[in-house]
């Protein structure tokens, strides 16, 4: 099997995991339906299709920096008249005065991801092919967060997730002698060396049902996921903004040699 390295970084991130209605949570790290969902959005699906042949992909996330989680408060449909409201769940408009809808949305801020993307080497070949030239671009939970550059770090390449422990890491060094830092990496098995706690996920894409009154609706199933904390070595810390590309820029350069 090959894969992919992929750099998940941006302004703000939001990875829902449990939202309903009002409330839009995220997730501490990039869930398996949204990097499903940034591959089907490159490679041109529309809402609905099949996913079923990319379930054997797995991601192994890296987290270079955790960010912060900050909330946003948003007003919908204000001042508007009724047959301009938001519809309520029964399809009917709401009444002058109670067309306001009022949410909550939470993002990452300042977080970075480096992903291996992994696969059977076609499989993997068509997503490195959608990822360099996609239909429609990738955007970081939501698409009012766009990814910044560089995004597509690789082509494909044999132990990318070997490779997560040389690449640099997008953060400052921590003061002092310290030889090496803690750094999480979440898998869907035990990976590695280091301390392994388990969370679980509400973030596996099901299938449309067939006969489905709402067949574009979003199904998700749960998994466990793991997250090892590993000790890397601290000449990793690249630091951020032009230092950190350049120490990337050169790595990457010296393992296509």
């Amino acid at each position: 099997m090959t894969g992919l390295l992929l750099r998940l970084a941006g302004p703000m991130q939001s990875w829902g995991d449990h939202s309903t209605f009002s409330v839009r949570d995220t997730g501490t790290v990039p869930t398996r339906s949204a990097m499903i969902g940034i591959i089907a959005a490159a490679q041109g699906r529309h809402r609905g299709e099949p996913l079923g042949d990319l379930a054997p992909v797995q991601f192994t996330v890296r987290v270079d920096r955790p960010g912060t989680v900050m909330s946003d408060f948003h007003t919908v449909g204000g001042g508007a008249p009724p047959e301009r409201t938001v519809p309520t769940a029964e399809g009917k408009r709401r009444t002058a005065g109670a067309g306001t809808i009022v949410s909550r949305r939470f993002y990452l801020a300042d977080a970075v991801f480096t992903v291996a993307v992994t696969g059977p080497d076609d499989l993997v070949g068509q997503i490195h092919t959608a990822l360099n030239n996609p239909v429609w671009g990738p955007y970081l939970g939501r698409r009012s967060c766009p990814v910044a550059h560089p995004f597509l770090m690789s082509g494909p390449i044999p132990d990318p997730v070997g490779r997560l422990e040389h690449l640099p890491l997008n953060r400052r060094r921590p003061p002092g002698d310290e030889e090496t830092v803690r750094v999480d990496f979440v898998t869907g098995a035990p990976h590695g060396d280091g301390s392994i706690s388990r969370m679980t996920l509400n973030d596996v894409p099901m299938e449309p049902v067939p006969g489905s009154p709402d067949p574009r609706r979003r199904r998700y199933l749960t998994r466990q996921v793991y997250v090892t904390t590993r000790s890397l070595p601290a000449d990793l810390c690249a630091g951020t903004g032009l230092n950190y590309l350049d120490a990337l820029d050169k790595h990457l350069r010296g393992a296509r040699t």
